[in-house]
């Protein structure tokens, strides 16, 4: 069963690649690509595409937005594609057909589409609306729930052909490197596809404070904060490690030496 596949990503680089890996997969078609929801919508509607390699975060229309417009017997099968794990346990509870964190490699994408493909073989056109209604009624219920404040609680980096479970109860530092942040935690270093503004946004702030452009670190680690010289700053960690401090951030820094009242 050959599938009609569409990609639905704002970072063309993502769109390239999975594009790339889908000419070398076997009965496959590309249906086309979609840089948000809008044009994921209009495609769907014109090209009747049989997957949908979705991301979850884009700007505009959201894939959550976009899925309830997607509802009826010729909807698409969904393949979750993101930087994002915390929305894997979410998307395994309303049975999507996979969750795949990027960087995708060719292997983890030719399984979800067997398993794509099985699962259309399998169900009849009605079965398909029943279980497509199900999985927007409670990815509708997760946006809800998600516009509460929420922090993350623990990141899956993989590391070689396993994904590792890392708690940010156990962080002390967080770096950025080019396309990836590296992790902290004692004696272990973890690097994880993340920017350093997307983490600053998702920990919390009464935990963990950004020192620099390119540097969070836990509060109740900074056991000093250091002349660097020139009026510069630095703050050292109990783990002995000392991490400048960018200008912009110094006024923040340096708030932590005044008693909270």
């Amino acid at each position: 069963m050959a599938l009609r596949v569409l990609i639905v990503d704002d970072e063309a680089l993502a769109r390239r690649r999975l594009a790339t890996m889908l000419r070398q997969a076997v009965d496959v078609e590309i249906a086309g690509e979609a840089a948000d929801g809008d044009e994921a919508l209009r495609l769907t509607a014109e090209r009747a595409p049989d997957v949908l390699l979705l991301d979850v975060k884009m700007p505009g229309r959201s894939g959550f937005d976009l899925l309830p417009l997607l509802g009826g017997s010729g909807a698409p099968a969904v393949i979750f594609v993101t930087a994002f794990n915390h929305y894997a346990v979410k998307a395994f509870e309303v049975a999507a057909v996979d969750y795949l964190l990027k960087p995708v490699s060719f292997d983890r994408l030719r399984a979800a589409l067997d398993r794509a493909r099985e699962l259309l073989r399998s169900r009849d056109a009605e079965a398909r609306a029943a279980e497509m209604a199900q999985v927007i009624d409670a990815l509708r219920r997760g946006a809800t729930a998600d516009e509460a404040p929420r922090f993350e609680d623990e990141f899956w980096v993989q590391r070689r052909a396993e994904y590792v479970r890392v708690p940010v109860a156990r962080l002390d530092w967080i770096e950025a490197e080019r396309d990836y942040v590296r992790l902290h935690a004692g004696p272990e270093a973890y690097l994880l596809r993340d920017t350093i503004g997307g983490l600053d946004e998702r920990l919390d702030p009464a935990v963990f404070v950004r020192v620099h452009r390119s540097a969070i670190v836990r509060r109740e680690r900074i056991v000093a904060i250091r002349q660097a010289g020139y009026g510069a700053i630095k703050v050292a960690l109990s783990t002995g490690v000392e991490v400048p401090v960018g200008r912009t951030y110094a006024r923040k820094v340096r708030a932590l030496l005044r008693p909270e009242t």
